[in-house]
């Protein structure tokens, strides 16, 4: 059975996409096609902000993209010589709250400890940040886009926990999609299977995806990495056959699985 993953493919440079690897090995032939492009934007103000870790109780990210726009930032020399020489040190005093493996690891590349990661969605990281942080404390610096939902804000401000938001990328849909949309269903056919990763692959992928089903549009199981993702599809009108217990590649593929009631993994 096929799986459509709306997400963009792995640097193949960097080994098998888990995702696609996760699928196969539970008998799912995936293909991955590229939904969001990114501009990364205010990011002189973004290093400045954290050339000074004595302003601030931590950071957190819930998005890769908020540790790109980071990394992009440490290819200027001097900046990548402040952060090895004393900033990097001193973020290390400080917790580091994360959702999920994929932004955990990229928190580690730039020398950090990510904590929180197990959280899996923006609702149960706020819970954890809650059970640690107390009430107006110095604030938590929290590079974001420009989409990013208010549930975590929300619950940290109700709970009297600071949080200084800083936007360091814009979610712009990926010029190639429609055509790509176009030509795996002209290739493959009608996927078992459609798996969105974003709210916003919700609004710049669902429209196409109705149209080139067609008839068989009832015939595929969508699913969603995540309960905002699911929300999505959900105020769409779609019905979703399964939600990620957490975004990662064994959780995605036993939901699946599980929706097609499928023993072959």
């Amino acid at each position: 059975m096929k799986v459509l993953l709306l997400k963009d493919p792995k640097d193949k440079d960097s080994g098998p996409d888990p995702y696609i690897k996760e699928l196969g090995l539970c008998g799912f032939e995936a293909t991955s096609i590229p939904v969001l492009s990114f501009e990364f934007i205010s990011l002189e103000s973004l290093f400045e902000k954290l050339s000074h870790p004595e302003c601030y109780g931590g950071l957190v990210f819930t998005s890769p993209r908020a540790l790109e726009a980071i990394k992009i930032c440490l290819k200027e020399n001097s900046k990548n010589e402040a952060w090895l020489k004393s900033l990097k040190q001193r973020w290390k005093t400080r917790p580091v709250y994360v959702v999920g493996k994929a932004t955990a690891s990229l928190v580690e590349e730039i020398g950090l400890i990510p904590q929180g990661e197990k959280s899996g969605n923006a609702e149960k990281l706020a819970e954890y940040i809650c059970s640690r942080e107390k009430p107006n404390s110095l604030a938590l610096l929290f590079p974001c886009g420009a989409l990013k939902r208010e549930v975590l804000p929300a619950a940290l401000r109700e709970k009297g926990i600071p949080l200084e938001s800083v936007t360091v990328y814009q979610t712009t849909q990926h010029s190639d999609l429609q055509g790509s949309l176009s030509t795996y269903f002209a290739q493959q056919g009608i996927p078992a299977s459609v798996v969105f990763f974003s709210p916003s692959g919700v609004k710049f992928c669902l429209q196409h995806i109705q149209k080139l089903s067609g008839d068989f549009l009832n015939h595929i199981k969508f699913a969603a990495i995540g309960p905002s993702t699911a929300e999505a599809l959900e105020a769409a009108g779609v019905l979703v056959a399964c939600t990620a217990q957490s975004p990662t590649p064994q959780d995605l593929a036993a939901g699946i699985q599980k929706a097609f009631h499928t023993q072959n993994c």
